[in-house]
């Protein structure tokens, strides 16, 4: 198996190559500064040099993380709307390309759920990451013309040592800073990102599988749960809540990422078999707490 990955150097992407390379497949990093003979070029002006490879496992994408001035706005949108276009062309302009099109995607496309739950059959929600997710599936689609199968990695709060938001969050609960958002009732939909990268090499593999695919622990919980099982992991206390108007006036629009409710469940996952590494909270909060 040839695979390559787009943000093969991102929290996921690193975890993604070593299970895969654990597994014995070649894997390929698409960087827009390749070092290494095998890296390829990633860049939004050409069709992605998909040639000779299995399967493509797209992560690419500013991060959502930081103020979403209009500038913010404007390059999380093109980086993945005009990064997947690449990646699509890519397939569409090879004579023999890809089986199969892991692309990422986040739950942000279900937009505030409130109690409802939301599985992949869900419409999308209002509110710009659910227009983001729009925008980026249906370029992600595109390679279906092409031959490929599309599998759309629709991704939740990641959990894990050494990045994404648990990098600024777990020194916070360990000094004793930490506490619910808002309310606290506000629902999650955290995964680990161990099972994030399996989730990803398993679409791959699994030939039934095509469409949504959310990357999300089987049952969420709210803030106050996560917030309560995080302080147990580091045996401090969690007495500094963050009201939502504290929120909303330092972080501006990219408070809601954190007081919307994301109540999603994985039914794709569930009725496919996927053997999760970590399946429960206290589980992955454990290890990345470690």
């Amino acid at each position: 198996m040839r695979l390559g990955i787009t943000g093969a150097t991102g929290f996921i992407g690193v975890r993604a190559s070593a299970l895969a390379s654990a597994r014995g497949w070649e894997v390929v990093a698409f960087t827009r500064r390749p070092r290494k003979p095998s890296d390829r070029l990633f860049g939004a002006d050409a069709p992605l040099d998909v040639a000779g490879l299995d399967a493509v496992l797209h992560l690419a994408g500013e991060p959502v993380f930081g103020l979403w001035t209009d500038e913010k706005r404007r390059r999380i949108m093109e980086s993945r709307v005009l990064g997947t276009r690449r990646v699509a062309e890519g397939f569409a302009r090879t004579p023999d390309p890809p089986r199969v099109l892991v692309s990422g995607s986040a739950i942000g496309f279900y937009g505030d759920t409130g109690d409802r739950k939301a599985d992949e059959s869900t419409p999308a929600g209002a509110g710009f990451l659910a227009d983001v997710c729009r925008a980026w599936e249906a370029e992600a689609r595109e390679a279906s013309a092409a031959g490929a199968r599309v599998v759309l990695l629709r991704t939740g709060f990641v959990l894990g040592r050494g990045g994404g938001a648990m990098r600024l969050v777990l020194p916070l609960f360990r000094a004793g800073l930490g506490g619910r958002l808002g309310s606290g009732r506000q629902w999650m939909s955290p995964v680990h990102v161990d099972d994030v990268a399996g989730m990803a090499l398993w679409a791959v593999e699994n030939q039934a599988l095509s469409g949504p695919l959310n990357a999300v622990m089987p049952e969420p919980c709210t803030n106050r749960e996560f917030t309560r099982a995080l302080a147990r992991a580091v045996r401090r206390p969690a007495i500094f809540p963050a009201p939502a108007f504290v929120l909303r006036a330092a972080l501006g629009r990219m408070s809601s990422i954190l007081l919307d409710s994301s109540r999603v469940v994985p039914a794709a996952a569930l009725a496919g078999g996927y053997g999760y590494r970590f399946g429960a909270l206290d589980a992955a909060i454990a290890d990345v707490a470690s």
